[in-house]
């Protein structure tokens, strides 16, 4: 242990233990930590509950971080503008927004009184280390303490004088009070600060030189460490005192700049105020952006094993499996390790803070090998029928935002009650929707496994890692304190600040397109030599993205021909990616893990999806470079409201868009030819096809079977045979999509829609058979065979991975979506209105049915009253 009197005469003033505690505890607040740096897991039920007891997600805000770096500029790179947007005062509000100024300023002096404690603290041990250098026993030189300490007396002065300005006019406060020329006064010094930022470098490199060759200096350091263990019973936050003091002072010119903002959008334009203010952030967000062009934004207080400094190469956040449950974890890429930290839950007004889980070295970080996957935990796959729903809930949610806000009276706690409800719907749609195992392992510890979306996502990183392993790294061994100030510079060096949900973003962004995106796949060049080639397509869909479509194998070529054509389905969606795939038929490499993909990835890429470009009635042709490869395709999009219009067909000769009693006449046939042709090619070899009915078949396949049914031809059998199974299931749904009507009828739908929502089991029953038996013959026997048809589906679920709730996601609003007409009555305009009005209660009315024990035709007709069930 170590005494006071070790250390020398400095440590005799108790004002010096006050200032190594302020100065080692007040900026950033870490976390509890455990020395166990080999994949703990400190997660509890009750971290996991929020305080109304129900599962919540971290919620991460869009704030600017602490580092001035990141915060004088916009996610794109640019310099954030220092004029607020106009319009953020109307005259009625002029009163309160006064009084908004009035709380914004006495925030901002509260906070202004701690920092001028700070930098008093700071100021504590320099005034005794001055005094101790002319002394025979010096712990530091006079040269050594101003270069360490430069500046911090003058920002004190400064600060002090403002705070000393300001406070009387908090304290009586009016209308007509102006601080407009003090925050202009306060930023007219700012070069004072920019005298400390070029001094920064050479203050670090002087204290730690002084903590290695000088015993004294080093153990103050460690004391302060330790007591401001034993006071906040939190652990060491610094290495030494400079660590602090950069982001201390440019800390505080980021706050006073965003201070700045808020006092500007409650400050009337004609207030004395207004230009000062104006003026004052000018002066702050251009020294902000000099700064930043002289400050590595990535760079942190700690240096890597050889040396060189530590930067940050990628973040973003992952759903890791821990102990059996997902977790949602923000990972950090650095140049010689990787870490996994868990956003810790902070009181309002505290800063955000990191808790580690664990760290690998990237010199110990290996990939999984395929042939450990059956040692590796089964990953829970939620049914998609749960996925689907929570997807109805958040397009109902938002739909109702849009009325909230368009109402009168109580819109802006009503709308923040539904953006909480809609954040926890789309959160919980984020943790649980990732099925793409993504395994890392430390060679001489343990493996982690984290699930992904899509496989674009796991080839960035995996690419990304490897990129840094090239190098000749070291491996390291990171010490609590070490370990404290990584973590605690998180906060600052993240690029990515919100969980990817869109209830995390402003109102003025797009929330993208809904509706189908028609996607052409032509070709693709640059291949060095001949492969097995196959593309995937991928859109985003509420925070993570989706596989959409996959094109045939191409064979022995550099140069593929695809020529396909998909829809797709848009949920939303801002971007398209497609990934070129080198196929694996070596079936010995095959992992056993179902949701592994093996395939070699040649290239991958993607374009954002610009409505004004791809809403055009023409189609759109791009390419997308990748690795060297250029992927030539086409697309164009149609809306949602103009893709869910049942549309009658011209020709009443053919069968799509045509009433279905018309087919049967002229058929003369009880189920339409294309019904039972359909569902007896796909019975014949593709009810083990995994996915059949949910995933898209090439569009340009359809619309030949589409043009075949329609003109009678004769080459219809030699066509199915022929044809990708996943294009015979995609004709038989655009075939109930394009009836004029829907199967169960216009007349019936309110009907159907009033029975599925009955709460009694036996008069659901009587109302539901009741409603089968109202509808005319020829929709009733196409109905019965399609149920059987699904039913004997989703009796191979185990194989096709189809079970009786994803068949009545895909079929029920097919069969059962209102006509236009039907649909403009109900007054719904909304294109996701349009799309989830009424969705879930069809899928429901279709799996009542699924469910239900055989429904026979003849006994349905021999009962003309209610059907009758025990009670």
């Amino acid at each position: 242990q170590l005494c006071v009197k070790d250390i020398g005469p400095i440590t005799i003033c108790s004002p010096l233990y006050r200032a190594s505690l302020i100065l080692t505890s007040v900026s950033i607040s870490p976390p509890d930590f455990n020395n166990n740096t080999d994949g703990y897991d400190g997660d509890t039920a009750e971290d996991r509950k929020s305080q109304d007891g129900s599962e919540t997600m971290p919620f991460i805000d869009e704030s600017p971080t602490m580092s001035p770096s990141l915060c004088a500029r916009g996610p794109d790179g640019e310099a954030i503008s220092p004029v607020p947007p106009e319009g953020l005062l109307p005259r009625g509000d002029i009163e309160k927004g006064l009084e908004m100024k009035k709380l914004v300023l006495s925030g901002f002096l509260a906070s202004e009184e701690i920092y001028i404690n700070q930098l008093e603290a700071l100021l504590l041990p320099m005034r005794p280390l001055k005094a101790t250098a002319t002394t025979s026993q010096p712990v530091l030189s006079i040269q050594q303490v101003e270069t360490i300490f430069y500046k911090i007396q003058d920002i004190f002065e400064i600060h002090k004088e403002f705070y000393d300005a300001l406070l009387p006019h908090i304290q009586q406060w009016d209308e007509k009070v102006a601080v407009g020329h003090l925050f202009k006064k306060l930023a007219s010094q700012l070069g004072v600060y920019k005298a400390f930022v070029d001094n920064y470098k050479t203050a670090v490199e002087t204290a730690e030189k002084c903590r290695q060759a000088n015993v004294q200096f080093q153990q103050i350091s460690e004391v302060s460490v330790c007591l401001c263990a034993c006071q906040t019973k939190l652990s060491a936050l610094i290495l030494s005192f400079p660590t602090a003091l950069l982001y201390k002072p440019i800390d505080r010119v980021t706050r006073s700049t965003l201070v700045l903002h808020d006092l500007l959008k409650h400050t009337p334009k004609d207030h004395p105020d207004f230009p000062l203010l104006q003026d004052a952030l000018r002066i702050s967000q251009n020294f902000l952006s000099s700064i930043n062009e002289e400050i590595d934004p990535r760079r942190t207080a700690i240096t890597t094993p050889k040396g060189e400094a530590r930067q940050l190469v990628k973040d973003g956040f992952l759903v890791e499996m821990s102990e059996g449950s997902r977790k949602l974890r923000h990972v950090f890429l650095f140049t010689d390790l990787l870490l996994c930290a868990k956003m810790k839950k902070t009181s309002a007004g505290r800063h955000q803070q990191y808790e580690c889980k664990w760290y690998i070295p990237l010199a110990d970080l290996t990939f999984q090998l395929l042939d450990d996957s059956d040692v590796l935990p089964h990953i829970q796959v939620l049914p998609e029928h749960e996925i689907e729903e929570i997807k109805i809930k958040i397009s109902v949610i938002k739909s109702d935002i849009q009325k909230e806000k368009k109402a009168l009276k109580g819109q802006s706690r009503n709308v923040e009650r539904l953006r909480k409800k809609m954040n926890e719907q789309e959160s919980w749609l984020l943790l649980h929707s990732p099925t793409i195992p993504f395994r890392i392992h430390n060679k001489h510890g343990k493996s982690y496994l984290f699930l992904l979306s899509s496989d674009y996502e796991r080839s960035e990183w995996r690419e990304s890692i490897q990129k840094l392993q090239k190098k000749d790294l070291q491996t390291c061994q990171l010490s609590s304190v070490e370990l404290q100030v990584l973590t605690s510079s998180c906060c600052k060096l993240r690029t990515v600040h919100n969980i990817p949900v869109t209830s995390n973003k402003d109102d003025e962004e797009t929330s993208g397109l809904y509706g189908f995106l028609h996607v052409i796949v032509h070709s693709a060049k640059g291949f060095k030599e001949s492969a097995n080639l196959y593309c995937t397509l991928e859109v985003d869909s509420y925070g993570y993205f989706v596989s959409k479509a996959k094109t045939r194998v191409f064979r022995d070529t550099t140069e593929p021909q695809w020529n396909e054509e998909f829809e797709i389905e848009l949920e939303g969606s801002q971007c398209l990616r497609i990934l070129c795939y080198e196929k694996c038929y070596d079936k010995t490499k095959l992992n056993k893990d179902d949701n592994e993909i093996v395939d070699i990835i040649m290239g991958k890429g993607q374009v954002q999806l610009d409505p004004q470009t791809v809403q055009s009635k023409n189609w759109h042709v791009d390419v997308i470079e990748m690795n060297g490869i250029k992927v030539e395709f086409s697309m164009k999009f149609t809306s949602r409201d103009l893709s869910l219009k049942r549309t009658p067909s011209k020709k009443q000769s053919g069968v799509f868009g045509v009433k279905i009693s018309i087919v049967t006449k002229r058929e003369r046939s009880k189920v339409p030819y294309i019904v039972r042709q359909c569902i007896e090619e796909v019975e014949k070899r593709g009810i083990d096809e995994v996915g059949i009915y949910r995933i898209s078949g090439v569009a340009t396949d359809i619309q030949a079977l589409k043009a075949a049914f329609d003109t009678n031809s004769k080459d219809i059998l030699v066509m199915l045979s022929d044809m990708d199974i996943n294009a015979i299931a995609g004709t038989l749904k655009l075939y109930f999509r394009e009836l004029p009507e829907p199967l169960l009828t216009d007349r019936l739908y309110p009907a159907f829609m009033e029975g599925i929502a009955l709460s009694d089991p036996a008069a659901k029953e009587n109302c539901m058979m009741h409603l089968l038996r109202s509808l005319p013959d020829p929709n009733l026997i196409t109905f019965l065979s399609l149920l059987e048809h699904l039913k004997r589906v989703a009796d191979k679920e185990p194989i096709n991975k189809m079970s009786l709730h994803n068949l009545g996601t895909v079929f029920g609003p097919t069969l059962l979506r209102p006509s236009e007409s039907e649909v403009t009555k109900g007054h719904i305009t909304l294109a996701s209105d349009i799309w989830s009005h009424d969705v879930m209660a069809q899928v429901q009315v279709l799996l009542y049915y699924l469910q239900h024990p055989p429904i026979s035709f003849a006994e349905l007709k021999r009962n003309t009253l209610y059907f009758s069930t025990d009670v």
